[in-house]
């Protein structure tokens, strides 16, 4: 889909790596450009050779890896030139870094680049060049408040902050490589962390301030339900949602309430959210009358959203995702035999071809700037200076 797209990748850890994968992923050819050291995130975790951990080798593959020490003016150079051969740049760099590196949009001025940055905070505000990660912005765009309901804040326990902004990034890349594609004008995007993390939260949490002057309260009541959780069976735990007029039927029947098809409280969506702590109660009360597959084999039967809660290893043998094919076998060059969800798209009832495995630091240093129209004379001279790693 992405064929002949160049991306030059600027960017560490989770958000905006996991934004590059996902257009390399797309056929995209990601250059990722990495400080000597490389990416920090290359030393997370186990690994077969030092610099190649599983995160660094679930968020990069399909990318060739750069050295360029941009602290020497020769790599600050290499970057530019290395930028303005390509259709797009993304770096999660904090604005002030941006500028004193001289790699915002007006410093590298490439006719038709689209240029996007990711910081913690937009740069118009008072928060502009503050430092974020993940939990910061979680703390502070409402979500640890809304997971921890009525008691203590608390985190999501994945970097749900740095994958959604990631999305909206890689969201926006694509709307704006359609857009150039008709008028040949590039764009510059910012797409900070917080204010994407706060739109996101307050899809549905917003509530009645949605209006003005406010028609009710803040947070939407079904998620905020104490009694919102995955339910006790007989043997596990279940994730079910009845949620219509006529799974709420269909359930009580199952249950053998019909009396409660009639109680007003429930007859509707509106009432059956202000009531909601009481039907979770139920749901909670009557499940473990029963074991995980008998009700998810009734309720699946019934049209009622139900699915066994798994853990991590599970969700890896899940006979659904092996069937669809979403786990790709990688022979990697140097790390051996891996396995990586492959892009969970499909494009004409085929999934996205496979990508080459994580580089190795600097792996295709001679060879990105070969293609770019470095001469030896010049990828010498920087490897001499231990500028091109």
């Amino acid at each position: 889909m992405l064929q002949g797209v160049r991306v030059v990748d600027l960017t560490t850890t989770f958000m905006g790596p996991y934004c590059t994968m996902l257009l390399a992923r797309m056929g995209a050819d990601v250059i990722k450009v990495e400080a000597p050291g490389g990416d920090v995130v290359r030393r997370i975790g186990p690994s077969r050779n030092p610099g190649m951990g599983p995160v660094f080798l679930a968020a990069n593959h399909g990318k060739r890896s750069v050295v360029l020490d941009l602290k020497d003016p020769d790599g600050l150079a290499a970057l530019r030139d290395l930028v303005a051969g390509a259709d797009v740049f993304v770096t999660n760099l904090r604005p002030a870094a941006v500028a004193t590196l001289g790699v915002g949009a007006a410093d590298l001025a490439a006719s038709g680049l689209v240029h996007c940055t990711l910081p913690g905070f937009g740069s118009a505000g008072p928060y502009g060049d503050r430092a974020a990660y993940d939990d910061v912005i979680q703390a502070g765009c409402g979500l640890a408040a809304v997971q921890g309901g009525s008691g203590e804040p608390d985190y999501v326990r994945s970097v749900v902050a740095d994958k959604t902004v990631a999305l909206m990034a890689s969201s926006a890349i694509l709307a704006a490589l359609v857009g150039r594609a008709a008028t040949g004008r590039g764009r510059v995007l910012e797409v900070p962390m917080f204010e994407t993390m706060a739109s996101f939260t307050l899809l549905e949490q917003q509530f009645g301030h949605v209006f003005t002057p406010p028609e009710g309260p803040v947070v939407y009541p079904r998620t905020a339900s104490p009694n919102r959780r995955p339910y006790r069976t007989a043997d596990g735990y279940l994730g079910v949602v009845v949620y219509t007029d006529k799974q709420w039927l269909t359930f009580f029947d199952l249950i053998e309430r019909p009396d409660l098809a009639a109680d007003p409280r429930f007859a509707t969506i509106t009432g059956r959210t202000d009531n909601i702590d009481e039907l979770y109660g139920l749901l909670a009360a009557v499940l473990p009358a029963r074991t995980t597959a008998e009700w998810v084999a009734v309720l699946d039967a019934a049209g009622i959203p139900a699915q066994p809660v798994l853990g991590v290893d599970d969700v890896l043998a899940d006979p659904h995702l092996a069937e669809v094919g979403l786990f790709e076998p990688v022979a990697h060059h140097s790390e051996g035999a891996l396995e990586l969800p492959r892009l969970p798209v499909t494009v004409d009832g085929a999934a996205a071809a496979p990508v080459r495995g994580a580089p190795r630091l600097g792996e295709h240093g001679e060879e990105v700037l070969r293609e770019a129209g470095f001469t030896a004379e010049r990828i010498a001279a920087l490897r001499a200076s231990g500028t091109l790693g």
